[in-house]
């Protein structure tokens, strides 16, 4: 499939995305919400893939939506709206789902659907002149992208409200320091840290991330008795995979593993 929005290489494990409006700050239309489920889609399903690096092109991580696009819609705006927001938010679902860890590096500015998108990572690393800020109810609008579902679990609900009701933008230490971020880079190292975070867990064992990922999709909502059985069938099931056992054999022989992500 080719792309207008972004752009997606697949090579060596790794599954970069890049967001690639940047004269339109890398906002988010409905092409772009269609490329980003697409994509989705291409990367959850192929098994060479165990890693996902997304990042952003030019200055800006992700400015939004694309407010100016939404007014054009007239009196299709809903309809536009509902069909954006429920592609992204299938396009989150699948990332999220996958086994393969994804990466964030936010490479500038994020807001609004760009601020919601980066807490759905697994692992989000921060260039130091990143800005972040929710946005939304400055233009009269409520939050998407599953930022409802991450943010208050990264920061509290407090914080959270803060961040939603006021829009305070955050730098990238306060982001770190509030835990929306799991690293801050210098801005000329980002590229390069982002992409040993990539290889790092494209070199893991790939079924092992995912079922990290599943189990804790339950930490605020299930019981204990419900959570320890998933616990429970979860790591029995890794012994019937092949990374599984090589990593026992590996740890008692005192040797590196090298696992294959099946």
């Amino acid at each position: 499939m080719s792309y207008k929005t972004l752009d997606l290489a697949i090579a060596d494990g790794i599954a970069r995305i890049t967001l690639n409006r940047p004269d339109q700050a890398n906002a988010l239309d409905r092409t772009m919400a269609q490329e980003l489920f697409a994509a989705s889609l291409a990367v959850s399903t192929d098994p060479s893939v165990r890693a996902v690096l997304l990042t952003g092109r030019g200055k800006l991580f992700c400015g939004g939506g694309d407010l100016a696009a939404m007014d054009a819609a007239g009196d299709g705006r809903e309809a536009m709206l509902l069909e954006m927001a429920t592609l992204l938010h299938q396009a989150i679902i699948r990332f999220n789902s996958m086994d393969a860890p994804m990466v964030v590096a936010v490479n500038g500015a994020a807001g609004g659907a760009g601020f919601s998108i980066l807490l759905a990572g697994d692992y989000v690393i921060a260039a130091d002149t990143a800005k972040f800020v929710s946005g939304y109810t400055a233009s009269g609008l409520t939050p998407d992208g599953s930022s409802t579902h991450f943010l208050a679990k990264h920061v509290g609900l407090l914080r959270a409200k803060e961040l939603m009701l006021t829009n305070r933008p955050l730098s990238a230490r306060e982001a770190c320091e509030w835990g929306l971020v799991s690293r801050v880079v210098p801005h000329e190292s980002l590229g390069e840290e982002a992409e040993a975070m990539a290889r790092q867990f494209a070199d893991g064992p790939t079924k092992a991330f995912g079922g990290v990922k599943r189990l804790l999709q339950t930490t605020y909502s299930d019981s204990i008795e419900a959570q320890l059985e998933k616990e429970s069938v979860s790591i029995a099931k890794m012994v019937t995979t092949e990374d599984g056992p090589h990593g026992i054999r590996s740890f008692l022989n005192k040797v590196k593993p090298v696992f294959k992500g099946r």
